[in-house]
């Protein structure tokens, strides 16, 4: 399986297992979510000394599938919170704008507690099964090609549903993702797991993606026990308490864009 992304002289190109649902030509939100993870990851001093605590990432429009850059920048720097900005190009105009608050590291034990919401575990992923593939393209897409998920709670189609998903493969070569990365791209599932609304009749397209993290995840498989809910005026929220196999590490949250499919004259 090829790396999600190639690295180029000034930037990266996409892979088609990038795709998403939406439309053939663009990545799913995942993708470059996952990228802007890594890059604010390696602004220095780096993932050693600092934590992200939280990420947002605002969709300008669709991800095109092929060449993209991201720049990062420091715009807050300090010894014990940073804010970090990314801004990700692609097919020729600014396609994503990031932000992260990173914390210092430190080493406080006593600080540790078990919280009190989100904290009921899920069902483990070999008891879960397979989800549905919604849409299928011959060079591939983000899943089921690049994530493996395992439906383990609630009933699709009712705005409630529970999942693992694991990034099948590498970020960029030679390179296993890190915790955030992986965060980062099962976070944008919650709407495409808790969808109300047939997805052969309606969009239901986030336009942002904010993680907010109190410890960070170890493995591969990150857990989403996700919710959605619409307006009558096509504005709609996706929710999802995040977890790893120890138990709850977080929260996500979406603002979805709904709207019926185009059916023609």
């Amino acid at each position: 399986m090829p790396p999600l992304f190639e690295p180029t002289d000034g930037g990266f190109v996409a892979d088609p297992i990038t795709r998403g649902p939406w439309d053939e030509r663009m990545m799913h939100g995942g993708a470059p979510s996952a990228l802007l993870a890594r890059e604010i990851e390696r602004m220095p001093p780096g993932h050693d000394d600092m934590v992200v605590a939280r990420l947002t990432v605002e969709f300008l429009g669709g991800v095109s599938i092929g060449p993209v850059t991201v720049r990062t920048a420091v715009v807050k720097p300090g010894r014990r919170f940073q804010l970090v900005e990314a801004t990700l190009d692609a097919g020729g105009r600014q396609a994503c704008m990031a932000r992260a608050v990173r914390l210092r590291r430190g080493v406080i034990p006593a600080a540790a507690a078990t919280p009190r919401r989100g904290s009921e575990p899920l069902p483990p992923p070999g008891d879960g099964t397979a989800l549905p593939q919604f849409v299928v393209r011959e060079d591939g897409t983000f899943y089921p090609d690049a994530c493996e998920i395992r439906h383990v709670g609630g009933e699709l189609g009712s705005g409630a549903v529970a999942a693992w998903i694991r990034l099948r493969g590498e970020l960029v070569p030679g390179e296993s993702p890190s915790p955030l990365a992986r965060v980062a791209a099962a976070a944008d599932f919650a709407n495409g797991l808790s969808w109300i609304v047939p997805f052969d009749e309606w969009l239901f397209v986030n336009t942002d993606l904010t993680i907010h993290l109190h410890r960070e995840p170890e493995g591969e498989w990150i857990g989403l026990d996700a919710r959605s809910s619409i307006s009558a005026v096509g504005v709609g929220q996706s929710t999802a308490a995040l977890h790893d196999l120890h138990g709850p590490v977080g929260f996500c949250a979406q603002s979805l864009f709904v709207e019926r499919r185009y059916s023609g004259p």
